[in-house]
């Protein structure tokens, strides 16, 4: 299957480039009579579009969507879904001045090597994560698939450079307060020191990295298809191909490596005629399989690599060293961004997989 295409049942191919004509996405695989309107997606595209907030990028698009095919009197057919957005802001001037410098951090010199030269270098094309906005309109539909079932996927920010999340929050802050953050954190006194992490890293010309936590609530036990689609495994798979992502973790993630398996374990026991968990460090997977509780994974995002700090490079027409200093406009933290993307990637996964096990059938009535 080539790498523009992700899924089995829930099939997305993402087109276009930074600077082209414009990106978009085919979903192919959706049931038909889902209740689907440009309104529905543009709610998740407005919540990643550059030039909504000072903390990210100026770069000014609209990214209005418009559904071409696959929708008709305001119901899904069926027929494969293609939605774009039109790319109007863009300024491809300062990447001619360095078309032979590969800029550290970014995939400019393995793609030119990968693809003989003749890709789009402006913005990174094809790779870079302007394409997100395509991930997050397929993330629309398939977030408004789950919602048919109760399901419910929400992410929020939990750190920012040093800067950690200061206390536990809870479902309802997540939903409530990180929807309306401009660093989409649910905690306010944390949300302001995220601002002011970014902010200085802004003035230095600098960037900073972060972390954001998704959760899914209401998911059924059972979904995956291990062993080699288990459910963690696609979804950490798809996960990694958010551009700036360097990690990913499920429930206790990496700390389980410190604890001892009495203390890992999630014991179980009857919650109101449900089998349960009393805690959930396995983040609602075991086996490649979910396991009924909330399911926990969190995503780390690398410093944006665009700063404009002078870095180190070499020029690939003349072999010799050189100097470079990226001018545009770029976010000084990617993982605001990434919230809303983090959420498309998961729900496509789990409608994949859902579909696949008849959860959610062919056609809604």
């Amino acid at each position: 299957m080539p790498g523009s295409v992700f899924g089995h049942s829930f099939r997305v191919i993402a087109f276009g480039e930074s600077h082209g004509k414009c990106v978009g996405v085919v979903v192919d695989g959706c049931p038909a009579g889902l209740e689907l309107s440009e309104e529905d997606v543009q709610k998740e595209l407005d919540r990643r579009r550059p030039g909504r907030l000072p903390l990210v990028s100026p770069r000014v698009e609209e990214d209005r969507v418009e559904i071409l095919s696959g929708v008709f009197r305001g119901r899904t057919t069926g027929a494969p879904i293609c939605m774009i957005i039109w790319n109007r802001g863009f300024d491809s001037s300062p990447y001619e001045k360095i078309a032979d410098l590969p800029r550290p951090g970014h995939a400019d010199y393995p793609a030119r090597v990968r693809y003989g030269g003749f890709n789009d270098y402006r913005g990174g094309g094809y790779l870079s994560g302007r394409l997100t906005a395509s991930f997050v309109m397929a993330g629309a539909v398939a977030k408004k698939l789950l919602s048919t079932k109760g399901i419910e996927v929400l992410a929020h920010l939990v750190q920012v450079g040093g800067v950690k999340l200061s206390r536990e929050v809870s479902v309802e802050e997540v939903r409530e307060k990180a929807a309306n953050s401009p660093v989409f954190c649910a905690d306010p006194g944390t949300e302001k020191r995220f601002v002011e992490e970014i902010e200085s890293a802004a003035r230095e010309g600098d960037s900073v990295g972060g972390v954001v936590e998704c959760l899914v609530l209401n998911l059924p036990a059972g979904i995956g298809d291990p062993l080699f689609d288990s459910i963690d495994a696609d979804l950490a798979k798809i996960l990694f191909d958010i551009p700036g992502v360097k990690g990913v973790e499920f429930g206790a993630g990496f700390s389980a490596a410190s604890l001892k398996g009495s203390q890992n374990n999630d014991p179980y026991a009857i919650v109101d005629g449900r089998v349960m968990t009393t805690s959930n460090r396995a983040g609602g997977v075991l086996g490649g399989l979910t396991t009924g509780m909330p399911l926990v994974v969190r995503v780390a995002f690398k410093p944006t690599p665009s700063i404009r700090k002078p870095q180190r490079t070499i020029n690939l027409r003349t072999l010799e060293e050189a100097q470079l200093v990226i001018e545009g406009r770029h976010d000084p933290c990617i993982a605001i961004r990434g919230v809303p993307v983090v959420e498309a990637m998961v729900a496509m996964v789990l409608v994949d997989h859902m579909l696949r096990l008849g959860h959610i059938p062919a056609v809604l009535r």
